[in-house]
């Protein structure tokens, strides 16, 4: 039987983010633009029916004053006491480290374009895949701090690229990103032609096809949803 999973939207706007994680994950999907004020039932309350919960990226930054991030904060914090596997990507992976304890700083650089992780030890969220990998990334914040009692679970030269705190989990990269996705944003981002050319010039058949690796995070979390036991103390 297939999970329940449901995806919070945190993009602002049109964007490929429903279209992408509806199609990665092979699982009963329910999606919350959070950004337009859905968020899904409180985790203790009797309308919940989630196995698990994924966080899209944004356009936002997760420490910018807007209403739904405050309420999207307080949300997430009920979903970790209530021990719900969490997937964050991207900004959810930024926004998971800030709202559990970490922090988040602005980079002064935007990492743009296919680029190598390198996983730090075993998890299985990484399970069968490769000690260096190949991902789509887009974001210029960076988690600086992650929250008591987090693991550094893969890193590049711009910082951590994944963690994990209990069954929380966060990746910098973009693993749901297929080649259309990518030319989107670049094609969206205010960028020099020089610049421009450079980080097109990533968007190479090796690379888009290297990038399908990344895409067994989903499979991995789905089975860690799959097999994850209630903890004692846990909100119904």
């Amino acid at each position: 039987m297939n999970q329940t999973i449901a995806i919070v939207d945190a993009s602002v706007g049109e964007t490929p983010a429903e279209r992408n994680l509806t199609r990665s994950l092979d699982a009963e999907t329910t999606v919350y633009k959070v950004s337009d004020g859905h968020l899904p039932p409180v985790p203790a309350g009797g309308d919940w029916r989630y196995d698990g919960v994924v966080i899209s990226g944004s356009q936002t930054s997760v420490y910018d004053d807007h209403g739904w991030i405050h309420d999207l904060t307080s949300w997430v914090r009920d979903v970790h006491r209530a021990d719900v596997p969490t997937l964050g990507i991207c900004w959810g992976h930024q926004f998971l480290a800030q709202s559990l304890g970490g922090r988040v700083v602005d980079m002064g650089e935007h990492e743009l374009g296919y680029r190598t992780v390198h996983r730090r030890g075993e998890d299985p969220l990484f399970a069968d895949m490769s000690p260096s990998f190949t991902a789509f990334q887009t974001h210029s914040d960076r988690v600086a701090e992650l929250p008591a009692g987090a693991v550094e679970l893969a890193r590049n030269q711009y910082g951590i690229q994944a963690f994990r705190l209990g069954t929380r989990y966060g990746v910098q990269f973009h693993p749901e990103y297929d080649r259309e996705t990518a030319e989107w944003v670049i094609g969206n981002k205010d960028l020099t032609d020089e610049r421009r050319e450079t980080v097109t010039a990533t968007i190479t058949d090796e690379s888009v096809a290297a990038a399908r690796e990344a895409t067994t995070v989903f499979e991995n979390f789905l089975g860690l949803v799959a097999t994850h036991q209630r903890r004692p103390g846990r909100l119904d």
